[in-house]
């Protein structure tokens, strides 16, 4: 080992300090955020998944070493109820805007777990639906939502399908219909927003909604309507076609 005396203690060189393992090192299918891209987060730990969430580490430790560190040495439960950084700051040695970044997330995922979206939403008619998307009005962009429902008109799922302008290219029936498989819905209805204002549908809009129906009645779940909404305004494909 290579050493220098300093005021009686000893100081590595360069050569003897452990070395810091950077994700950029890592072999990239095992580097968390290409895990979460390509195989979902399900798969991921909670180090990897904290490891994205602090994004990187510091000249004295890499981020997986940091995440799995936290983990280890302050615990789930004790971290995830923490809600002021100074305290992780100088409880677990990272800095201020890391420790930032750990509350706000923990917060984000108590305020949206506190609010039970769907188990009390029914959706019989346009309106029902059109007052459910209130948060699509304003969109500057155009997203596509589909909203699952059961039997009894309850709303299962609501899931974002894609965001930009509808084509048919875009809008493939398997992207629709595969979240009402996996939440065993019996009806779908879709959405989607015109941040012009304009209520008109295209021939896109048209045709995407003549395609849905189709598929639908071959697998056995029902498009029940298509919402074009434009701001305080909104129309049903449904009774166009």
């Amino acid at each position: 080992m290579n050493y220098q005396l300093k005021e009686n203690s000893i100081i590595l060189s360069e050569e003897d300090k452990p070395y810091i393992l950077k994700v950029k090192d890592l072999p990239e299918a095992n580097r968390p955020r290409e895990k979460l891209i390509k195989l979902g987060s399900e798969v991921l730990t909670t180090a990897e998944l904290l490891s994205i969430i602090l994004n990187n580490g510091t000249k004295k430790e890499g981020i997986s070493q940091m995440a799995a560190r936290i983990l280890k040495d302050y615990g789930e439960k004790t971290m995830a109820e923490q809600t002021n950084p100074t305290v992780l700051e100088k409880e677990l040695g990272i800095p201020l805007v890391k420790a930032c970044q750990i509350v706000a997330s923990f917060e984000l995922g108590r305020r949206f777990f506190k609010k039970d979206y769907n188990s009390q939403v029914i959706i019989r008619n346009a309106k029902q639906a059109f007052n459910y998307l209130q948060d699509m009005k304003n969109l500057t962009k155009e997203q596509f939502r589909g909203l699952y429902l059961n039997s009894r008109y309850r709303l299962v799922h609501d899931e974002v399908i894609s965001i930009g302008s509808l084509t048919t290219n875009i809008i493939h029936p398997r992207e629709v219909f595969k979240p009402a498989l996996e939440h065993s819905a019996v009806a779908i209805i879709i959405a989607h927003n015109h941040p012009s204002g304009n209520l008109k549908p295209t021939v896109a809009d048209l045709e995407t909604t003549k395609k849905l129906i189709e598929a639908g009645k071959i697998i056995g779940i029902d498009l029940l309507d298509h919402l074009i909404i434009a701001r305080d305004k909104y129309t049903s494909l449904i009774s166009l076609i």
